[in-house]
């Protein structure tokens, strides 16, 4: 676009700014925005009265007495002066986009079917210059099958659509409207209250955000307090990177690979989803015999617990989630492979293990039994087996299933949530299909509950535990 017709575009901005402690930062964005070369209205919506730089519409009050519901009232002010703009923005307070990123999603836009938008990723600044994805943690996930072609741009679905930004066109945000899913009352749905504010467009609006991940530099914007640093909400960009080359290949090759199966559930915040970056867990290895030379791990993540045992002297064979997380496990002693269980089996036939691993994944396998009847096959005689799963019977579920209460009702029934509840009964005659004895459970139970559980000498940890592991043993020849 001509520097003539960037002057001619509108842009209407609106922020969401909690509170007064952010506004250093909201000065950050006042005068980035008033940097750009298009016409810019910025309207900033707060809970309280308070200063804001010359120029700039403050608006206060909140859609409802949650505070959380802020967020909420930019979509009235975006409605109603639809037909004054060209190009409509929100964005929190503290992520910063400047106008290399707005040309970047016009031009994108131009090769994009009416139902996609091109969407942005937040990063942060280490100390050392290096930057972390803020927005890439946890159950957060690329969507193998996504990758797509563009013309000149290549796009994938990330499963994480909360950026705290986001743009849309005149047409874009009349569509939205006109479906129905935009002008509604403040509401949690996949995200929290403030983050289903910034995300409906694209999961209740008839639209899909992808990144363009061949150009995904001029989609980055900065978070700028960088307080996830360090965090488990981030990661650096040299396993990122990893990630997105394994992307690129894909594209490249056409290729099309099955992720090892669905690791984000339904239910309320995602809980109980696998984590891609769960970390090496010591109560874990430790169930892990030091004699096991062969280890396999089925619904392997990032990494770091298999990376261990390779260290320790294992050959570790990492059955992945899916190529893309798979390209970070991949090395160091871990051969990574990755496809649907049909595959995964045809690239095993004839390797025996000396230990079976599965971390926080049988509950979310269609066909546990079948899973465990197929990996516990390559056992050899008294091999050992370690599951760790989420306790889905523990109290607060319990309750809230007694109460009636609709987000814990779905636990635990895999058609309506994608979880199944592993007792250590069910889990017993699993086992017993492979051959393999259910020798230790250990209910863990967290910090602040354990004396509870000692007061009830552990009969209560069936109900107190958050995950419960399991050992078992491969009946000898």
């Amino acid at each position: 676009m001509s520097v003539e017709g960037k002057q001619k575009l509108r842009l209407l901005v609106t922020i969401a700014s909690f509170g007064t402690s952010h506004d250093q930062y909201l000065d950050r964005l006042v005068e980035e925005y008033r940097s750009m070369s298009f016409d810019v209205d910025i309207v900033v919506m707060s809970n309280v009265a308070k200063p804001v730089p010359a120029g700039v519409e403050l608006l206060v009050g909140l859609p409802t007495k949650d505070p959380w519901s802020l967020p909420f009232g930019h979509k009235k002010v975006l409605a109603e002066r639809l037909e004054s703009y060209d190009l409509f923005a929100y964005c929190e307070d503290d992520t910063l986009a400047t106008e290399r990123n707005i040309e970047a999603f016009l031009r994108v836009s131009a090769v994009m079917p009416a139902n996609e938008i091109p969407g942005f990723i937040r990063y942060e600044e280490q100390p050392d210059g290096t930057i972390t994805y803020c927005d890439v943690n946890g159950h957060y996930h690329w969507d193998p099958a996504s990758v797509v072609r563009r013309g000149e741009y290549t796009f994938a679905f990330f499963s994480n659509e909360h950026a705290a930004f986001y743009l849309l066109t005149q047409a874009q945000l009349r569509r939205a409207i006109q479906s129905g899913g935009f002008l509604v009352a403040p509401h949690r749905g996949k995200y929290d209250l403030a983050c289903t504010a910034a995300t409906d467009p694209y999961t209740q609006c008839g639209f899909q955000k992808l990144l363009c991940i061949s150009h995904l530099d001029e989609f980055l914007l900065h978070h700028l307090p960088n307080k996830y640093v360090g965090t488990r909400f981030g990661t650096h960009q040299s396993v990122f990177h990893k990630q997105m080359h394994a992307l690129m290949q894909m594209a490249q090759n056409g290729s099309h690979v099955s992720a090892l199966f669905q690791t984000e559930t339904r239910l309320q915040d995602a809980w109980y989803s696998k984590d891609f970056y769960e970390p090496v867990r010591s109560l874990v290895v430790k169930e892990i015999p030091i004699a096991a030379r062969e280890v396999l791990s089925i619904g392997c993540g990032s990494g770091e617990t298999e990376r261990w045992l390779a260290n320790r002297g294992a050959r570790v064979t990492a059955v992945c989630i899916d190529p893309i997380i798979g390209a970070c496990a991949q090395g160091d002693g871990v051969e990574a492979i990755w496809g649907d269980l049909e595959n995964i089996k045809k690239k095993l036939v004839g390797r025996t293990y000396d230990c079976l691993l599965l971390s926080n994944v049988l509950h979310l396998a269609a066909h546990p039994a079948e899973l465990l009847a197929a990996f516990g096959s390559l056992l050899v005689p008294d091999g050992h087996c370690v599951i760790l799963v989420p306790n889905l019977g523990k109290l607060k579920n319990v309750l809230g299933k007694l109460r009636g209460e609709k987000v814990f009702r779905p636990i635990g029934n895999f058609e309506e949530s994608g979880t199944h509840d592993v007792k250590v009964s069910v889990l017993r005659k699993w086992l017993s299909a492979a051959k393999v004895h259910l020798t230790k459970t250990s209910y863990i139970v967290s910090e602040p509950k354990q004396k509870v559980s000692r007061l009830a000498l552990g009969v209560a940890d069936p109900l107190l535990a958050n995950e419960i592991l399991f050992v078992g043993r491969k009946a000898p020849n």
